[in-house]
């Protein structure tokens, strides 16, 4: 095989500081001054006058939007993507923006939160009219998308459904829906981990399980706050741990509660495994599945809605994503949906895909 020779104009990344009001004072105390990542397409001449479409990549779960510019052994960075579809003519030019948005859990899913921070406003109020500002971009939702995968796929979804004022057409590659597939077979795991930290320490022997109305309401006994003072020490995560991580991101996305010990509560008992009903409720209010209904008239005020996802996903995820694409189609909205053969990692090759649609919505 020979070294990647790409062809063509690369284009320009350049990488901007911004300083957020919406983030200063976030509750994980988590950097408001941020590094944006914002690539020109070939033939931008910064003493030009056309403008251009504008693409947001929401990225997923521990990524941050810069991480979408680095070199890639086999394939291509998001910047080298997209310059090679605008040489091979399957898309026009278009500006891309690499936000950061991540957080001392591992990310977020692109929505406010009292646990995290209000990573949909950082978004729409203050990063769209800062690029919007800077470079010459086509400054309304009908020119303006964003994409993403997994959390970014979630994060687009949703955005499309609750801020559509912002976008006008989005790209959700295998993002989080149908949350009693994704999410509820991990949560024993979760619970194993956070065990670990548990006080006093289990013994072998005869148990009692007392009832115990702290972690029936899905309240941190302590165990969650010495799991992420643990992890937070460390710069290498194992797979256990980072998925617990990831599960705890969630419910301070899902659940927030400022009441609560670290500002969130967890579905599930911590000791029995129970399911808390009414804790797992404020999660499928987040679901996508359960909201086309509610946002059907916005997500039909979208100029294009694409969606794909491989059918062995590992996560189970192809589960929701057919069942939004069902619930879509049921609602109304137009959408195209598409499957492939493969599963969550390593398919931002989808991408040759997702791109020239939204160009070709949004030119």
């Amino acid at each position: 095989m020979s070294l990647k020779r790409p062809k063509g104009d690369p284009g320009t990344l350049v990488v901007l500081e911004h300083s957020s009001k919406i983030l200063k004072g976030n509750p994980l105390g988590d950097p408001h001054v941020r590094k944006l990542g914002v690539w020109l397409p070939p033939g931008y001449d910064h003493g030009g006058r056309k403008r251009y479409p504008v693409l947001y990549d929401l990225v997923g779960f521990t990524g941050s939007g810069l991480s979408h510019a680095n070199w890639k052994p086999f394939g291509d960075s998001v910047p080298e993507r997209a310059a090679r579809l605008i040489h091979e003519r399957k898309m026009g030019p278009v500006i891309i923006v690499l936000p950061d948005c991540f957080t001392a859990l591992g990310g977020n899913q692109y929505v406010n939160s009292s646990a995290i921070g209000n990573y949909a406003d950082y978004l729409t109020r203050e990063i769209i009219p800062f690029v919007d500002g800077e470079f010459r971009t086509l400054a309304g939702r009908d020119h303006r998308g964003c994409f993403g995968k997994s959390s970014g796929g979630y994060g687009s979804i949703i955005h499309a459904m609750k801020y559509p004022q912002y976008w006008g057409a989005i790209a959700d590659h295998s993002g989080d829906a149908y949350f009693d597939f994704v999410y509820w077979h991990d949560w024993p795991n979760t619970l194993n981990e956070l065990a670990k930290y548990r006080t006093p320490k289990r013994r072998a022997g005869a148990q009692k399980f007392p009832r115990n109305r702290k972690l029936e309401a899905g309240l941190d006994d302590g165990r969650i706050r010495r799991f992420l003072s643990t992890v937070w020490k460390k710069e290498k995560l194992s797979g256990k741990e980072g998925h617990a991580i990831m599960n705890l991101c969630m419910a301070a996305t899902y659940d927030p509660d400022p009441r609560a010990p670290n500002g969130f509560r967890i579905p599930f008992n911590a000791e029995t495994g129970e399911v808390i009903e009414a804790r797992w409720r404020n999660w499928r209010r987040h679901d996508p599945i359960n909201l086309v209904e509610k946002y059907r008239a916005n997500l039909k005020s979208l100029r294009g809605i694409y969606i794909d996802c491989g059918w062995k996903d590992q996560y189970h995820i192809h589960y929701g994503s057919r069942l939004l694409s069902q619930r879509l189609a049921q609602a109304g909205v137009r959408h195209r949906y598409e499957e492939f053969d493969d599963d969550h990692s390593d398919i931002d090759y989808r991408m040759d895909v997702s791109l020239p649609f939204l160009f070709r919505a949004l030119r």
